[in-house]
């Protein structure tokens, strides 16, 4: 799965909204590969920029030495662009005999 994919996915699990660190931890969980916070901020700013994602500053924690966290929101054009992918996935796999039943 792409990055982009991977990271809508995340995104709509974590009920449409979070913060960096936590969705790069739930992507490691998913896919067991650490990925760069670079990398994820990169793709995230992409996102944003084609409108899929929106993202805030929450207030400053005295846990974090008074740094706001950038929370990330999907947008409704994100979450149309999710369910593109799924649909695309789907109508891929449907194509495709299955390998784990076909008789060799």
């Amino acid at each position: 799965m792409k990055l982009r994919e991977n990271c809508y996915e995340q995104k709509k699990r974590n009920s449409y909204s979070s913060y960096g660190v936590a969705i790069r931890n739930q992507i490691k969980e998913a896919t067991g590969k650490t990925w760069a916070y670079g990398a994820l901020f990169v793709m995230l700013g992409r996102l944003e920029k084609k409108d899929c994602l929106t993202s805030y500053f929450a207030d400053p924690s005295p846990q974090r030495g008074g740094k706001s966290k950038r929370i990330f929101q999907l947008s409704p054009l994100g979450v149309k662009a999710l369910k593109d992918v799924r649909k695309a996935q789907e109508s891929v796999w449907a194509g495709i005999s299955d390998p784990f039943t076909a008789k060799e």
